[in-house]
């Protein structure tokens, strides 16, 4: 009954030993197993272009210019928003403008109530009258030796301060009058009748919607690929598309994400797209030349490059590509010739150099 368990543990012992004290012995000797092995195998294979063609199915492609570009999550934002505000204090004396109606540049948002500045601007173009007959007699006594330089310069002075009194009252009564400083839409209602502003207080919310920007945030990867004025499009949350070119490329990334702000200005004439809304953007690169080819025909190479099995005289060969953009008839691929037969059925059972018999698929490519 000790028998067995005396030779399982010399069969342990002798197993520990070989791979601790004769691990070099044992390694060299698993090398040598798989070398002879492999010469075995590879005596008995035949060379591959000696083996029988694979049948297999290619497509004749040409290289067609296509553009490329970036697709971005983003929103619309309006061209303009100015928040109109009094410069002087007074009392509102127009009726209100409702939200949402249209105005035209220059249109009148807010009336204040004059008060008495009608008054100090009467006094002050009486005291410029005043100043102004009191300059011409003390410079003419100078100019004849009977007064001083003093008092003229005195009265000179004394002129300029009445003029800037007047230029004063007159824009105070000017800015009784509160415009729109552009054409666009009321945002909220402007101000009551009666209610009293300050400076600084909002008169009426102008927004300019037309044209209306798209704004995105580049990659920093991406952002010099991207050129003023290249063709740029849009699709609203709505399931309404845009079309329009880049206007502004930032220069300045942003601290947090490390992306650049990218605006694209599409028209917006009938109002109908919004400020705020979520939007995906696409910016077209430059454009270049690529086949278009279905997703099935790549494959991966023995180190995992991607690319395609293209036909080259009558025997496969692997070309590597690179995706340009994907789209509903197939993936568009740069890096290949102009004119070329890839492989698009039975490209992964066929190695270079392979013999192949060509079948070719119709297409209209």
């Amino acid at each position: 009954m000790r028998f067995f368990p005396i030779v399982t543990a010399t069969c342990v012992a002798a197993v520990l030993y070989l791979l601790v004290l004769e691990r070099d012995r044992l390694l060299a000797f698993a090398a040598g197993g798989e070398t002879v092995e492999t010469a075995l195998v590879t005596e008995a294979q035949p060379d591959i272009s000696e083996r029988p063609p694979i049948s297999i199915l290619a497509q004749k492609s040409r290289a067609q210019n296509v553009d490329s570009g970036i697709l971005l999550r983003g929103r619309t934002e309006a061209a303009r928003h100015v928040e109109v505000r009094a410069e002087i204090p007074g009392l509102v004396i127009s009726h209100p403008l409702r939200k949402g109606a249209f105005v035209e540049s220059g249109q009148l948002l807010c009336a204040l109530d004059p008060g008495t500045r009608g008054a100090a601007l009467a006094e002050a173009k009486a005291r410029l009258r005043e100043a102004e007959i009191n300059e011409k007699a003390a410079s003419a006594l100078a100019e004849k030796g009977f007064g001083s330089e003093n008092v003229a310069t005195g009265r000179q002075a004394a002129l300029e301060s009445a003029q800037a009194s007047v230029e004063r009252a007159s824009k105070d009564i000017a800015r009784l009058s509160i415009f729109a400083p552009f054409s666009g839409l009321l945002e909220t209602d402007s101000a009551e009748l009666g209610s009293l502003l300050q400076p600084g207080s909002i008169c009426a919310n102008v927004i300019q919607l037309d044209p209306i920007k798209l704004v995105g945030f580049v990659p920093e990867k991406d952002i010099n690929q991207i050129k003023l004025g290249a063709p740029a499009g849009g699709r609203l949350i709505s399931g309404q598309t845009v079309h329009g070119v880049v206007t502004f490329l930032s220069r300045s990334a942003d601290p947090t994400t490390r992306t650049f702000r990218v605006e694209v200005e599409v028209p917006n004439a009938d109002l109908a797209i919004r400020d705020g809304s979520t939007a995906e953007i696409f910016v077209t690169f430059k454009g270049e030349k690529a086949h278009l080819l279905p997703q099935s025909a790549l494959t991966l190479d023995d180190s995992g490059t991607l690319g395609v099995r293209v036909v080259s005289g009558d025997t496969a060969r692997f070309v590597p590509v690179s995706v340009v953009r994907d789209s509903a008839q197939g993936v568009w691929l740069s890096g290949l010739p102009d004119e070329v037969d890839v492989i698009v059925v039975g490209q992964e059972y066929v190695t270079d150099g392979r013999r192949v018999t060509v079948t070719y698929k119709d297409t209209d490519q």
